[in-house]
């Protein structure tokens, strides 16, 4: 009789459990080509910019009644050469400076989420760790963006602060040293993901 009702609690609890996980949605998303990423900089003569014009990612989220619950994957690779400017010679400096020959990409990839809190109606202010990766260099950084669900749509935006001396990365120069770039850069992002 006691062996039977052990049975008995260990199946409900069971089951309980796959109520309660079924509940929880897992949903994987692919990184749409209208994202945008751009790296802005400042120099001794003038601010500049450059755009990724090539950028793949995915993520995988978790829902629980429509409501963001968890981040398990968020990665991000850009060509590094796909960084563009509109300036040539900017351009060429830069990979130079990033030393393309050898690391073809920038990657990011989110280790871990410390907390997520709701910022308005499917929006949600995220912050956590992650792994920057340029020139070959990783470094973990904290990090701190929005996420919006929209139906089938996920919009992943912020900013992120880095120092290019921190990747082992000289601030590439112009002008035979007259025109030098600073070592803060900002890099922005208003992603879009789709299923």
């Amino acid at each position: 009789m006691k062996i039977l009702k052990s049975y008995q609690v260990i199946l409900t609890g069971v089951f309980f459990m796959l109520l309660t996980a079924g509940s929880m949605v897992g949903q994987n998303f692919r990184m749409d080509n209208s994202s945008e990423i751009i790296v802005e900089g400042t120099s001794n003569i003038h601010d500049w910019e450059m755009k990724a014009t090539s950028k793949q990612g995915g993520a995988t989220i978790t829902t629980e009644d429509g409501k963001l619950t968890g981040i398990s994957k968020l990665q991000v690779s850009v060509p590094a050469e796909s960084l563009e400017s509109g300036k040539g010679g900017m351009d060429k400096n830069a990979y130079k400076a990033l030393n393309t020959n050898k690391y073809k990409n920038i990657e990011f990839e989110l280790d871990e989420v410390k907390k997520i809190e709701a910022n308005g109606s499917d929006s949600y202010k995220v912050n956590g760790l992650a792994t920057l990766k340029i020139s070959g260099v990783s470094k973990q950084v904290p990090v701190e963006f929005t996420v919006k669900l929209n139906g089938n749509k996920l919009q992943i935006n912020g900013k992120q602060n880095i120092n290019m001396t921190h990747f082992k990365v000289d601030p590439p120069t112009a002008m035979f040293g007259t025109v030098t770039t600073g070592e803060e850069l900002t890099i922005k992002f208003k992603s879009t993901f789709s299923k």
